[in-house]
Formats: C-alpha cells, sequence, structure tokens
C-alpha cells in the first residue's frame, strides 16, 4: 500500500530537485528541463512546503541541497530511474510484459542465444532484453528482473536457479604444444593466459591434478571470445569451457594441452532477487528454462 498522499511530492517537483542537485544552480535545471529559472524555484518552494522542510541551502550563485535534502534525493533519484525503465518497458511491449536480463557474454551468446526463438515461440507476449555484465551487482539499483550468474552461491538477498555445470579444459594452437609428451610440466612453465573475472582459475586447475601453482602470471583478458582468438593465435595455453571450443577442436585450431579428465571449477545460475515477487515474464522463463535443462 502507498503510504499517505499528502507526503508524495508531484514528479515535476521531485525532477527539479534531482536536477538541481546535479547541476547545482536553478538556470542549469531549468534549461535541462525547458522550464523557466522561477517555475525551477516555484517547484521547489511548492516541496518544501508540502513536506514542511527546508531542502535548500543558497550559498552566492550555487543552490545546495541540506544533508537530509541529499539522503531524499538519491531515494528520489532511483525512483524515477525506476519508473522511466517501467515506461519503457510499457512503450515497447504495451500487450504484455518483459524480462530485463543480465547475461554473461560467452554463455549468452554460445548457450543461451541459441535457445531463446523457442521461448519466444512459447511466450510471444514476453518481450527479453538482455545487457551484458561481466560481474555481480546490487539488484535495489539496477533494473534487471534476473541475471545468469558462475560460480559458487555467493551472491547475498537471490535465489538461485541451477543451471549446468562448466566443465573446462586446458587448450593450446598445435604449433605450441611440445613434440614430445612432457605431461603437466610443460605447463607449469607455459605461457598461461587468464581471464580477469577468473583469476585463480589455473591455481584451482592444477590443484585438482595435485599440483601446487600458486602465484601464476600471464596474459589478462576480460572476456572469452578474445582469449579464444589469442590462444588460437598462439599467445599462450587457455582454460576454456567446453561448450565454446567444440567447433575449434573439431578444426584442429585448438588441441588439448593435457590429456587429462575435465575438471569443473564452478556452475551457472540463474538467479533473482529475494526482495520483490516475480514478475510473469520471470515465472515464464523459469519454468521454460526448467523445461529446457530437463530435455537436455
Amino acid at each position: 500500500m502507498i503510504g499517505p498522499r499528502r507526503f508524495l511530492p508531484s514528479i515535476p517537483s521531485l525532477l527539479a530537485l534531482e536536477a538541481v542537485d546535479r547541476l547545482g544552480s536553478a538556470s542549469a535545471a531549468a534549461e535541462e528541463l525547458s522550464l523557466t529559472q522561477s517555475a525551477i524555484s516555484r517547484q521547489l518552494k511548492s516541496m518544501e512546503e508540502q513536506l514542511g522542510v527546508a531542502l535548500i541551502q543558497r550559498n552566492q550563485m550555487r543552490l545546495h541541497l541540506t544533508p537530509a535534502a541529499k539522503d531524499y534525493v538519491e531515494v528520489a533519484r532511483t525512483a524515477l530511474n525506476q519508473l522511466a525503465q517501467a515506461s519503457l518497458k510499457l512503450k515497447a511491449n504495451p500487450t504484455g510484459g518483459s524480462l530485463n536480463l543480465s547475461i554473461l557474454p560467452a554463455f549468452g551468446m554460445h548457450w543461451l542465444a541459441p535457445r531463446l526463438q523457442d521461448f519466444a515461440r512459447h511466450h510471444p507476449e514476453v518481450t527479453v532484453n538482455l545487457s551484458t555484465c561481466l560481474k555481480p551487482f546490487d539488484f535495489q539499483t539496477e533494473h534487471f528482473d534476473a541475471a545468469i550468474h558462475f560460480g559458487q552461491k555467493d551472491w547475498p538477498g537471490v535465489h538461485y536457479m541451477p543451471i549446468m555445470r562448466e566443465e573446462v579444459l586446458p587448450v593450446c594452437a598445435p604449433e605450441l604444444l611440445p613434440q614430445q609428451d612432457e605431461g603437466l610440466d610443460w605447463l607449469m612453465t607455459a605461457p598461461l593466459l587468464h581471464l580477469e573475472t577468473r583469476p585463480d582459475a589455473w591455481e584451482r586447475w592444477f590443484a585438482e591434478q595435485g599440483r601446487d601453482a600458486s602465484g601464476m602470471r600471464g596474459m589478462l583478458f576480460d572476456q572469452f571470445s578474445t582469449m579464444v582468438q589469442a590462444t588460437i593465435h598462439g599467445l599462450g595455453a587457455a582454460l576454456l569451457p567446453s561448450y565454446l571450443i567444440q567447433q575449434d577442436l573439431k578444426t584442429g585450431r585448438l588441441v588439448p594441452a593435457w590429456d587429462g579428465p575435465r575438471v569443473s571449477l564452478g556452475q551457472f545460475y540463474l538467479v533473482w532477487p529475494q526482495s520483490k515477487p516475480a514478475s510473469e515474464p520471470l515465472k515464464s522463463f523459469r519454468t521454460w528454462l526448467q523445461d529446457q535443462l530437463s530435455t537436455a
């Protein structure tokens, strides 16, 4: 239930307050909002009278919000952003709902995207909006309904739905592979490529083989796609997901750097916030995803 309406300022007043806080003057706020400076002043005065609290401190040519108003405007800014996002969602899909999903680039491109046509066929009323995000974020400040998460169950305040475990294997370009079988010894001294979001992957992989390889260094990449290309061109050995390099292994552009068992260093999850009820589009997506996993 929404609180007492007498404490709810108008949207024009909130926009004026937010603009003054960000821009520092009524004239700049007026220019951005296509209003007159006096109109901005009237909006601020009206809000102060409505709330019974001083909001503005005047200092020469600039306007400053009081400390209490600073806290207030941060909440207002978040609410205005959420309202703007909701309006965009409504305009983009007036007959149904939308799902804002944060994805990991490689998994989203190679595993999820090829399957989304099936979801669209079964749920034409839902518009799926995909955005790339490499690291966990705060659902309270971002507009996402759900996200694809890799690793462990270490994202606080979310529900988890397991998708799949990721198997990785060490690979390299054929010319980088030693002529004679040197086992793991050659990998201990080979140039190794690292992913920014998984800086300890090689150490963990060697630990699975019973080797201590702490503090390993090498080239650092922010995405698998560029690391795959660097591996193909012989810049080093890389730990890559099996689903990502099947075609490169078939064509011989990449070869296993060690003929051992595949290792899993983490799992993919669908996560969504515990702090708000799941939307109908999210429920439909979860049900569809569960069907995909049960038939895989």
